[in-house]
């Protein structure tokens, strides 16, 4: 018979290739998807506790919770909330750092092996999921963090569901043991076969999971940069350009004044450097102003830093602060612009950065 020209919508139905020889062909064909997504989170463990283990000592500058304070500012669906509560519990966000990093090292190693494949690509989906939704928003050039992310879940779904019916564990206790054929929850978890299921639920399953990788990485593209159904835009947390937040600014008693400053934009690889601050008022006349010079030697205990990890702090050209740092501060009234003129409630409170952005708050007074 000629099959040449003959349609083919299921391989299965050709006659020179039976369903087994085709699952071994796809196996052996995502060998190189299965053996780079492991390597990248063996990568990830690996670095913690063999190559750079500052990176789990809380006294070291790359202490992983530096790390997660970065992501604050855009983390969605309330994983913000999480990481601060973690930041301000040491030993729940030390848990949690060793545990992630395990984690990490254990269903990387599984997946280049080929050990419980379908079971180690769900968790490394998990992982993609949890980390888009805490870094996606971070790039300097392009959404880095999405961008790899979003690639990682693709890959852990064509895993879930193709297996490692090629040079792997799997096969070998399979090949040791062939009575696992007829369990389920071994097929379910390894890879070795495919799942023990029809050709109708499996194409359901299959779409199920397409879907749920498509909705979820176009979802979070659009949100984070648009170009989908809406024009391109930055973001709503640029990743690029620093942003301070001022809020509860108040003018104490003795004439000085607090604020809360937060920086919740930016990108996480340089600090920002506030190097002017000014009190004007309501006219627009300065009554007040602190230099770089003179913010690079407040001392450290005008900063009341919200978290122990990235902070705020006096710094060689003003004020310094790391991304996702938080801290209440306080300025001395001093270098007024006018001897008659002194800082009321109703005032502005400004900041300045190395780039000549300014960013304000209306002052207050004490409610106690």
């Amino acid at each position: 018979m000629n099959t040449v020209n003959r349609p083919f919508s299921r391989v299965a139905s050709l006659p020179a290739v039976n369903v087994n020889q085709a699952w071994r062909i796809a196996a052996i064909a995502m060998l190189s998807v299965r053996f780079i997504q492991g390597f990248i989170y063996y990568g990830g463990g690996s670095r913690r506790f063999i190559f750079a283990p500052s990176k789990l000592n809380p006294d070291a500058a790359h202490w992983m919770a530096n790390k997660f304070q970065t992501a604050m500012p855009g983390a969605l669906l309330g994983t913000g909330h999480l990481i601060s509560f973690m930041l301000h519990h040491f030993y729940i966000l030390y848990a949690g750092v060793l545990l992630f990093s395990a984690a990490e090292l254990v269903v990387g190693l599984m997946l280049m092996a080929g050990l419980m494949t379908r079971a180690a690509a769900l968790v490394s989906m998990g992982f993609s999921v949890i980390l888009m939704l805490m870094f996606g928003w971070q790039g300097a050039t392009c959404i880095d963090e999405w961008t790899m992310a979003a690639c990682n879940l693709a890959m852990g779904a064509t895993l879930l569901l193709g297996g490692s019916g090629a040079y792997s564990v799997d096969n070998v206790l399979l090949k040791r043991k062939p009575a696992l054929a007829e369990s389920r929850v071994f097929r379910w978890a390894s890879g070795s076969m495919s799942l023990p299921v029809n050709e109708l639920k499996f194409r359901n399953i299959a779409l199920a999971v397409f879907a749920l990788v498509v909705v979820f990485n176009v979802a979070t593209y659009n949100y984070y940069r648009g170009s989908v159904v809406t024009p391109f835009h930055s973001g709503p947390v640029s990743p690029t350009t620093h942003h301070l937040t001022l809020s509860n600014a108040v003018l104490m008693r003795d004439g000085s004044v607090q604020v809360h400053v937060s920086l919740d934009g930016g990108t996480p690889e340089a600090p920002v450097h506030v190097v002017k601050a000014t009190v004007t008022d309501t006219a627009g006349m300065v009554v007040a102003q602190w230099d770089a010079a003179a913010l690079s030697k407040l001392p450290k205990s005008n900063f009341q830093n919200d978290y122990d990890y990235n902070k705020f702090g006096p710094g060689p050209f003003g004020i310094r602060a790391p991304m996702g740092a938080a801290a209440t501060l306080s300025l001395s009234s001093l270098n007024k612009g006018d001897a008659n003129t002194s800082i009321a409630a109703g005032d502005t409170i400004n900041l300045t950065d190395v780039d000549g952005k300014t960013f304000s708050a209306t002052l207050s007074q004490p409610t106690s």
